[in-house]
């Protein structure tokens, strides 16, 4: 009898004492569960989709896909995580990672990567998920922000090319004024109202945290950003009643023809094409204060410490992270290659995503800090008392540094 025959011999019989014991041996050894970030309604078909193609090379092993809506993924995350029900792999918001860290829920994925695979990737969308040295998310999305202008109404009124800087959106908005028409759309509730005014924060050279981790975003440069826009919704060169237009509200004004001007992500320009075909649209880096800037964000895939199947989660993670699987899933998406095989292939070719990705050279990216979704909420809210006129710029912007610098451990 060989060796691996006597083998499997003694682990049935192991089985069977097992089971006559009661202890039923369980069939989910080999399931991996995932929690994935509900983008579009291709997400989950696309995740689907993978763990057939998976299954299908690793017989034995199950891939069980759980699609979750953003707005609701931390907070489930949270309550699974504190119930010992998480899943083993799971997409969160990059800047969520320091908590999992903190709390040692996160499984570091040295281990796991050798040389060639860590190589896999574009190295500023690797950087965010490493935190003290340790790699504890893979890039799963990535997106970074432009200026997309209506090409007809900006022609319109002098900017063919669109505007460089903020001094040409004022003046290409007033113009359009004169026209009945909204220039800039300006986004006023909601997840990333705080971004949307770091663009501007940004160009006009200031940060949002000094080099002590101290909220920065109260400087000069700062108060001259929110100025600017609160300047802008008095010379009614926005769309009226900001503070009631998510970023989603924005982007359907722009694809409705409603705003001229708008800042977001390259998602945009692939939900333009589907809805509002016949619009003649540009992408043009975010308008120039004293320097050029950008927002870029990355989502992470991680896997949990607790997971009982980490070497297949890993394989799956390996598989995912392929050529065929990257280009399938940033394509649909409309996200930016994370890994240096996607971003070969033709499909990434067009000038809209290489549009995007001129401008990572002056990425920032949201600080991997604790206390940072407090600091952000004390942000979006002091720009919504400047929008609706109910506090200076330089007083909100101070309180709004205080309580950051609460949340900041400062």
């Amino acid at each position: 009898m060989s060796l691996h025959a006597r083998a499997s011999l003694t682990l049935g019989k192991l089985a069977v004492a097992l089971t006559v014991a009661g202890i039923a041996m369980s069939a989910q050894a080999d399931t991996v569960r995932v929690t994935v970030a509900h983008y579009s309604d291709a997400t989950a078909p696309y995740f689907e989709k993978m763990a057939k193609e998976f299954e299908k090379a690793n017989p034995g092993t199950t891939i069980k896909i759980e699609d979750v809506n953003w707005d609701t993924l931390q907070q489930k995350l949270q309550t699974d995580i504190s119930g010992n029900a998480n899943a083993d792999l799971a997409i969160v918001g990059t800047r969520w990672l320091l908590d999992f860290v903190k709390d040692d829920v996160a499984e570091p994925l040295d281990g796991y990567m050798d040389a060639s695979f860590k190589s896999r990737f574009i190295g500023p969308f690797l950087a965010p998920s490493e935190i003290s040295g340790k790699t504890y998310g893979l890039p799963i999305a990535a997106s970074a922000r432009a200026l997309y202008y209506n090409k007809d109404q900006l022609a319109s009124v002098g900017y063919p090319n669109g505007p460089k800087t903020w001094n040409d959106v004022m003046d290409a908005s007033k113009k359009l004024k004169a026209k009945g028409m909204a220039g800039f759309g300006l986004q006023g509730k909601e997840i990333e109202t705080d971004v949307y005014y770091y663009y501007a924060l940004w160009t006009e050279g200031g940060d949002v945290l000094g080099k002590d981790g101290k909220a920065a975003f109260n400087s000069p440069a700062g108060v001259k950003a929110a100025t600017m826009y609160k300047q802008m919704i008095d010379e009614g060169l926005t769309q009226p009643g900001v503070t009631g237009y998510s970023r989603e509200d924005v982007q359907n004004l722009f694809k409705q023809g409603r705003v001229a001007m708008v800042i977001s992500a390259p998602f945009l320009a692939k939900q333009i094409k589907k809805e509002a075909p016949t619009l003649k649209y540009g992408i043009d880096p975010i308008p120039m204060g004293t320097k050029a800037a950008t927002y870029a964000v990355t989502d992470s895939i991680v896997m949990f410490k607790n997971s009982k199947v980490k070497k297949d989660a890993w394989k799956f993670l390996d598989f995912l992270f392929t050529k065929q699987p990257r280009v399938e899933f940033t394509s649909t998406e409309g996200f930016l290659p994370t890994t240096k095989a996607e971003a070969t292939d033709p499909v990434f070719n067009d000038p809209d995503t290489k549009a995007f990705v001129a401008l990572l050279p002056t990425a920032k990216f949201a600080p991997t800090v604790t206390g940072w979704e407090d600091t952000a909420k004390a942000v979006t809210n002091s720009m919504q008392s400047i929008y609706l006129g109910k506090a200076k710029p330089a007083d909100a912007l101070n309180d709004a540094a205080t309580q950051a610098n609460k949340a900041l451990g400062h």
